[in-house]
């Protein structure tokens, strides 16, 4: 029995989807009744974590080789002295990928619950703590430094505020609260911060929060994969449109080699000076662009916020806020 149900999609995708995958070569090699066994099994792969944690070097800082070194001696420290392999993407140089361990199936249950929303959810699968913006609900009498089993309201039907629900909700581990539900529920609206520190999650996936902030970014697979197809060179001027957060853009700013140098002596000669201008319709998600960028120590970055529907037709930004 899988520990999760098969992920639920909006029927037309769904759909769409299957006539995708059940096409004729599909059906052909085998049978259309297993290659429905085969989509269904999909649905329900999707509904956990993948099989590993990618993140990518931040290559204009560090060799890969000096980063692993850090990375290693972070997760030893994570994980209480168990060695986690660290491993090199085998085609994408600058990516790391630490294998995810789980399910783990042989959690107790704790009577004091809470429950989180979705995306709070899925960031706890892929190793992160529960910050108080994710809780929806907690037990009646929960107080810090209480052991909480944690759940997932994956249909969005819990009440803020809740002090229990019996709707579907999926088990995601047990943590330490750091807050009382007095302390989450007390109408304070820009409480923020770890609410529950997860010790003992289903998936076992390292927590990236402040970890070596400087040299990784973490960033899914394929994500990672685009700045290495667009193979961007130094001086070139790419322009990157709904750009946020910066994953994509900062890998292509690194690709580029940056070309610090030139920022520094403010050479006349700007032929060789790489640009790379990133749009955001969003603004507090091209401030958070420009905090990635400037951590990363990157400054061939020009982020403005800005429609790129809109500067397609107008066919120019500078000024732009």
């Amino acid at each position: 029995m899988p520990i999760f149900h098969k992920i639920s999609l909006r029927p037309e995708v769904e759909n769409y989807l299957k006539q995708s995958f059940l096409n004729k070569e599909v059906v052909s090699a085998s049978s259309k009744q297993e290659a429905e066994r085969k989509f269904e099994a999909l649905l329900i792969r999707l509904a956990h974590p993948p099989s590993f944690t990618t993140v990518r070097v931040n290559t204009h800082l560090a060799s890969v080789e000096y980063v692993r070194d850090l990375l290693l001696e972070e997760l030893q420290k994570q994980f209480r002295g168990l060695r986690v392999p660290v491993l090199q993407h085998p085609t994408l140089p600058d990516v790391l990928l630490i294998p995810v361990t789980g399910p783990r199936r042989n959690i107790e249950r704790r009577q004091c619950e809470v429950i989180v929303g979705a995306q709070c959810g899925n960031a706890v699968l892929r190793g992160a703590h529960v910050y108080v913006p994710g809780i929806v609900s907690a037990s009646k009498f929960m107080k810090a430094g209480d052991v909480i089993s944690v759940y997932s309201d994956i249909k969005g039907k819990c009440k803020k505020g809740a002090k229990e629900f019996d709707g579907t909700k999926v088990f995601l581990g047990n943590g330490i609260s750091e807050l009382s539900r007095k302390d989450i529920f007390n109408g304070i609206p820009d409480l923020k911060g770890i609410g529950i520190r997860m010790t003992e999650p289903i998936y076992l996936s390292p927590s990236f929060d402040n970890v070596l902030p400087s040299y990784l970014f973490l960033q899914n697979l394929p994500s990672a994969v685009v700045a290495h197809v667009l193979n961007p060179q130094p001086g070139e001027k790419i322009l990157d449109l709904c750009a946020a957060p910066g994953g994509k853009t900062t890998h292509i700013a690194a690709l580029m080699q940056d070309q610090i140098l030139f920022y520094l002596i403010k050479t006349i000669d700007d032929t060789f000076q790489g640009e790379v201008i990133a749009l955001d319709k969003v603004l507090n998600k091209v401030e958070k662009l420009k905090q990635n960028a400037s951590l990363l120590g990157l400054h061939s970055i020009r982020a403005f916020c800005f429609d790129a529907t809109k500067a397609l037709k107008l066919g120019v930004i500078d000024g732009t806020e």
